[in-house]
């Protein structure tokens, strides 16, 4: 199962990317937008590159919920929660 912190360095390597900006001591409650200055663009960037990463779908009401990187943490932590005892389960 991957935990909080292997989620958080995954996110921070993809901001990396996209950004083009160091991120190493992100704050889990700054804002998306405001804080890290992402656009509607890079958000949406940034999520599919996390969907292709972990094999996840975000629907839209919950990207809609995403405002801060805790948030982000959060949703994902669920996602990866659900679908890895979904596998096991089908197994």
């Amino acid at each position: 199962m991957k935990d909080r912190a292997f989620i958080r360095r995954t996110l921070i390597e993809l901001l990396e990317a996209d950004t083009g900006e160091k991120h190493s001591d992100l704050d889990e409650s700054v804002n998306l937008r405001e804080g890290l200055g992402l656009d509607s663009v890079d958000v949406v960037s940034i999520v599919s590159q996390i969907e292709r990463r972990f094999h996840i779908r975000l629907t839209h009401q919950e990207l809609e919920k995403l405002v801060t990187v805790a948030d982000v943490l959060d949703l994902l932590q669920v996602k990866l929660t659900d679908t890895s005892s979904s596998q096991s389960a089908a197994a």
